[in-house]
């Protein structure tokens, strides 16, 4: 759609949700029900101590132990046989959300404390449950991560390091109670215990797996006869792999044992794992060219097999997410990120997956995605640097050449072209403690790559990216949300707000563009946003008051005195589409500041797209505010050579305007204004343009002219010209 400068949008108004207002006027004419009716019959005692409207008084309450006993009723659920899985899971769900504290710089958190003390232990118990044992708690397929998660998130949420090693204190004593030579059940429970601390809170997790025997006895149950055994073990080793210093202890001690495992196993649960680890251990190099843990090929390998298992439909989704894992940790790789982009049936089956109701595969999706669209951060290189670094013979990151930016374009369009978006938009609606926080950061950094291009931004939003979008940008880590609203302007700065953000949802779209034009923010980003800004203000005057009641006008004014030349002519159109609402045309009247005047000499500038956008703000003030056009030519001596410049512009658009400020000065009440433009060099411009012939391309300017000498006339300033008889 094409941004809008001079007229606002005419685009259908959205309806509003109805004003609080009268409702609080009409509430105020009613009488509560405790107001004294008859006073009549009172005392005159009575009468003089008795208010017709008493203070109502509620008694004091001590909420800490109603919520110490929800606490407890939550924890019991927890560990107790008698809730179902989904049952646990609500209760996971609900501390998760509730106990640790929303802003760290909260003071009190004490319901973390109390949970600890109380709960660890009922939270380790379902980390550690093997559904193939008998005799185990009921679960679903989300409950263990959502375990983790709590975990991690509880561990986060304390203070200082006597707090963290209690944490500590009590998970090491729970492994150790559980770890019994004699009984192999209790000894991988213990390990899947350490697998959930390692998916939580990592720095425990780790510390337990360097504890002597440990590490041991995990590569020890890979050679177990009992599947279950080797399960549960290679599910531990792939989790403690995360640090590269683990994957080199892995890859020197068990690489051999995982391919041993995967050759040799008939069960697909077991061969998948293994083959993940295999994935995990070849991609400990992330995407650093030069650190390739196997030989040239073993990745692809790895990755067309996991992507066979992928598109598999006779597997069991478990076992299917256990490949998307695989391939979240291989497409570290350009290679096996361009094999998978050219499969499309693996794309769709994992577009499928990441719907379903499991909700455990949406961080490897997010991460697969990521991957496959370079979207992670990376770091500057600064080429000094790398040369003293090269020189004092140290390690230098080295880049894929199917990682430069035509690759990534051709992998972005292939992802889009498979459905990326509607798989995106329900991964984001998940009511679920998995949609971690550093997940949504991973979906917003997708969304971001995926709107690089603005002929991808119409896909976008008709798969329901906009939609998306908003949540991403109101929760989450500061660096998602800054990515989210990015995306978020990049599509409102080209799109029809009424079709990209339907119905009440545009006016949410405000506060995540106005949170852009922080000047800490990227250059790109101020300049999106200011775009952004301007199409939703020439859609209606409701977001008009939107914007002004988030108090953007001052951060929209500052990027008008910015010297990058687009974003100030960006933050000028944005003006020139927000001087319709009355708030902001008071700003202009207002005494003791320069807007008026800056407004004018940009109409003196050189940049065409500039002037346009400054004098239709120009043109509309002085229509609106007949003040301002006395106003005007108080603020600088120049403002006769600048009006004079514009009507004599060549172009038509910024002619146009100029002639309109005319006549609204002519118009505006003030005969000696009007006098002095007359008796000056505007009155032979004037004649000449309207003197002209019929031009489609200059009718506008011409009968404009056209009425500014009619005017002229009709206040005695000139008179009509009678040729002699």
């Amino acid at each position: 759609m094409k941004r809008l400068h001079w007229q606002p949008a005419t685009y259908s108004s959205v309806s509003m949700t109805p004003s609080l207002v009268g409702i609080r006027e009409n509430m105020g004419k009613r009488r509560p029900w405790f107001w004294v009716r008859n006073r009549s019959n009172l005392t005159l005692e009575q009468k003089c101590t008795t208010k017709t409207s008493p203070p109502i008084i509620f008694p004091s309450v001590d909420a800490s132990k109603d919520l110490k006993t929800i606490l407890l009723s939550l924890l019991e659920m927890v560990a107790s046989k008698k809730v179902s899985g989904h049952g646990r899971d609500q209760a996971l769900n609900l501390l998760s959300k509730n106990v640790p504290r929303k802003d760290k710089k909260e003071p009190d958190h004490s319901r973390t404390l109390f949970t600890i003390d109380h709960g660890l232990k009922k939270i380790l118990k379902v980390c550690g449950q093997i559904s193939e044992l008998p005799d185990q708690l009921p679960l679903t397929e989300n409950t263990q991560l959502i375990a983790s998660v709590l975990l991690n998130k509880l561990y986060d949420d304390l203070k200082c390091d006597p707090e963290r090693d209690n944490f500590r204190d009590i998970c090491n004593d729970y492994i150790k109670s559980k770890i019994d030579p004699n009984d192999m059940d209790k000894t991988i429970h213990a390990i899947n215990t350490i697998s959930g601390l390692l998916q939580g809170p990592f720095e425990v997790g780790n510390a337990l797996i360097g504890h002597q025997g440990i590490m041991e006895m995990m590569v020890a149950l890979c050679s177990s006869e009992r599947e279950v055994d080797q399960m549960v073990a290679v599910e531990a080793l792939i989790h403690s792999s995360t640090k590269m210093s683990r994957a080199s202890f892995i890859i020197t001690n068990g690489v051999s044992l995982l391919k041993d495992i995967y050759k040799k196993t008939k069960n697909e649960k077991i061969k998948i794992r293994s083959l993940v680890g295999l994935c995990k251990l070849g991609s400990a190099g992330g995407d650093d060219y030069s650190l390739r843990q196997f030989a040239e090929g073993s990745t692809e390998k790895l990755a067309k097999q996991c992507r066979k298992w992928l598109c598999n439909p006779q597997i069991d989704t478990k076992t299917r997410n256990w490949a998307i894992e695989g391939l979240a940790y291989l497409t570290n790789d350009a290679d096996v990120k361009d094999d998978f982009v050219e499969d499309e049936p693996a794309m769709k089956a994992m577009f499928e997956l990441a719907k379903s109701k499991d909700k455990t595969i949406l961080y490897a999706v997010a991460c697969t995605l990521v991957n496959c669209t370079n979207s992670y951060e990376k770091k500057d290189i600064i080429p000094e640097l790398v040369q003293l670094a090269k020189f004092s013979k140290q390690h230098v990151p080295e880049q894929h050449p199917k990682d430069k930016k035509d690759f990534i374009d051709r992998r972005v369009k292939r992802l889009l072209k498979a459905g990326v978006i509607s798989a995106l938009a329900v991964m984001v609606k998940a009511d679920s403690s998995i949609l971690t926080d550093q997940t949504k950061e991973m979906l917003s950094r997708v969304f971001l790559a995926l709107s690089d291009d603005p002929k991808d931004r119409g896909i976008i939003v008709a798969q329901g990216g906009g939609k998306a979008l908003i949540p991403l940008a109101l929760e989450g880590t500061e660096a998602g949300k800054v990515k989210a609203c990015h995306t978020i302007a990049k599509i409102a700065s080209i799109s029809n707000p009424e079709i990209a953000f339907p119905g009440e949802r545009v006016y949410e779209v405000v506060r995540p563009l106005v949170n852009l034009l922080h000047t800490d923010r990227e250059g790109m980003q101020n300049y999106e946003a200011l775009r952004g800004l301007t199409n939703l203000a020439g859609f209606s005057e409701k977001l008009r008051v939107k914007i002004v009641k988030e108090n953007a006008i001052p951060d929209i004014e500052n990027y008008m005195f910015e010297e990058h030349d687009q974003i100030r002519q960006a933050a000028t159109e944005c003006v020139c589409n927000l001087v319709t609402c009355k708030e902001v045309q008071d700003r202009y009247l207002e005494d003791g500041n320069d807007r008026l005047k800056l407004l004018v000499l940009l109409c003196g500038e050189d940049e065409e797209k500039l002037q346009i956008a400054a004098a239709g703000a120009l043109a509309m003030l002085t229509a609106a505010q007949k003040k301002l056009s006395t106003k005007l030519t108080q603020v600088t001596t120049q403002w006769m050579e600048i009006l004079q410049r514009l009507c004599l512009h060549d172009n038509p658009w910024i002619q146009h305007r100029g002639l309109v400020v005319v006549y609204n000065m002519l118009n505006s009440d003030d005969r000696e204004l009007a006098k002095k433009l007359i008796e000056s060099e505007l009155l032979e411009i004037l004649s000449v343009i309207g003197k002209a012939e019929d031009n489609p391309k200059r009718q506008g300017s011409i009968d404009t002219a056209r009425e500014c000498l009619v005017k002229a006339m009709d206040l005695g300033l000139i008179k009509p010209f009678s040729s002699p008889s």
